[in-house]
């Protein structure tokens, strides 16, 4: 049985990227892997695994968002893998835990995005957090937007549903609007 980091390098390894940026995204994913450096958890202050889960509706006309508290802004779904190797099931487990919901069905067997993220120095829980890299691969989800949902208060403000036009106008990170761009655009072929 493969351990923890092996999954997450056959994860990456198998992943076909989509641009030329996901393809420079994922040599630098691999070359971190093979430093022998643990990514897998935030024991590495300078980069870690994240999972993200893009949750849309049936009609593939909204997606399900949090408003987040650090980033004050509508984000997706999703957090750091803390040693689990199994990204899907972190994105899956961190969707649930932000909204609520927890009849996700995968639209797809692998992730559908990738990328290295650049986080910016912020307080969490009180404490500083240094600038640092996240690994994300995001995973795409249906939900029934019916469904009640609940709000996640030591991580978000709000949960809701989101059009395209409103993911756009709200997102200010100017690194997030391309993988938002790509993400709308995976929801709209499964």
């Amino acid at each position: 049985m493969p351990d923890q980091k092996d999954t997450v390098r056959q994860t990456v390894y198998g992943y076909s990227p989509n641009t030329e940026r996901e393809a420079a995204d994922r040599r630098l994913i691999l070359n971190y892997l093979d430093s022998g450096r643990d990514a897998l958890t935030r024991d590495d202050p300078a980069a870690h695994f994240t999972a993200s889960a893009w949750v849309t509706d049936p009609s593939r006309s909204s997606v399900l968002m949090a408003y987040h508290n650090i980033y004050r802004s509508w984000a997706w779904l999703g957090g750091h893998a803390d040693g689990d190797g199994d990204l899907a099931a972190v994105a899956f487990r961190e969707a649930v835990e932000e909204t609520g919901i927890d009849r996700l069905r995968f639209l797809c067997k692998g992730p559908v995005s990738l990328e290295v993220l650049n986080v910016s120095a912020h307080i969490k829980n009180g404490e500083i957090v240094s600038p640092h890299l996240h690994f994300n691969l995001t995973y795409l989800f249906e939900a029934d937007p019916l469904l009640p949902l609940k709000v996640k208060e030591d991580e978000n403000s709000a949960v809701g549903w989101r059009t395209e036009a409103q993911i756009m106008a709200e997102t200010e990170e100017a690194q997030i609007i391309p993988v938002y761009e790509k993400l709308l655009a995976a929801m709209k072929r499964y």
